[in-house]
């Protein structure tokens, strides 16, 4: 992070030196058109701005710090906004979130209190709740998890997210999806199948419902949901009573990992 905020902080001054060199030369000729100053500067008149801006950064070291702190400081703030408005405006896609039909379901089915989770399984925080998901499976009688599959880290994501919905048209998706969370070697189609059959599944099947517009429909739906609600990253959680629905109860939003015992928190405070 601080190297690219260097990197981009150099560029930055760069180009504002490019400009102010550009504006200096144009004072001598009054019809010349509006241009990317930095674009247009030559290679020789680059590596002098180049030095005096390398010059300045030694000079004055604090200038990446400062621009650091503003940007950590940006970032944050613009996260915090974010998170707030996904709040807001959960309960408005309650019935996409708690009540989609197909969407694979572990636990109690009618339990009184739903999670709903949006993950990855090349996401390592994901792989870090694996564990967490199945203690509160175990220790809650009265709780419903939806599985959200939201294949964001490129095509061995997605392959294993189709792999998972097939499996569910099977009824064997949550020991399947916690075997390819809790899978010792990175992901490959070849290790994926590989699991697929030690669960029990039929491999042939699996394959050929991959594919399936079923499958299709629903991994654009989820991404469709997740773009309404400003998700970018996973793990995401959902919380709420399992009667909620559009506009109607209360959602609580969650984003990033947590442990067991904050999410049974979480979970006790909705059930309430």
């Amino acid at each position: 992070m601080k190297r690219f905020a260097k990197s981009t902080l150099t560029a930055a001054l760069f180009a504002l030196a490019a400009q102010s060199y550009a504006a200096t030369a144009a004072t001598n000729n009054a019809t010349a058109a509006p241009s990317n100053a930095a674009a247009n500067v030559s290679p020789a008149e680059r590596a002098k701005i180049e030095e005096v801006v390398h010059q300045y950064l030694i000079r004055k070291p604090e200038v990446v710090v400062e621009a650091l702190q503003t940007l950590q400081r940006k970032q944050f703030e613009e996260a915090e906004q974010t998170v707030k408005k996904t709040q807001a405006d959960a309960t408005q896609y309650a019935n996409a979130l708690f009540h989609q039909a197909n969407d694979p379901v572990a636990g109690n089915p009618n339990g009184k209190v739903t999670v709903v989770e949006f993950f990855d399984y090349q996401c390592p925080h994901c792989v870090d709740m694996a564990p967490a998901i199945e203690g509160i499976i175990k220790a809650n009688k009265d709780v419903r998890i939806v599985f959200k599959e939201f294949p964001i880290r490129g095509p061995m994501s997605e392959f294993a997210a189709r792999a998972a919905l097939a499996a569910n048209k099977q009824g064997k998706y949550y020991p399947f999806s916690h075997a390819l969370l809790s899978a010792k070697q990175p992901l490959t189609e070849e290790s994926v199948l590989k699991i697929a059959a030690d669960n029990g599944l039929d491999v042939e099947k699996l394959k050929k419902d991959m594919n399936d517009s079923s499958v299709e429909a629903q991994l654009k739906a989820n991404f469709k949901l997740a773009q309404d609600l400003k998700l970018f990253g996973t793990p995401a959680f959902f919380i709420a009573k399992s009667d909620v629905s559009d506009n109607k109860g209360n959602v609580t939003y969650i984003p990033g990992r947590m442990t067991q015992a904050q999410l049974q928190t979480e979970i006790d405070k909705a059930a309430k």
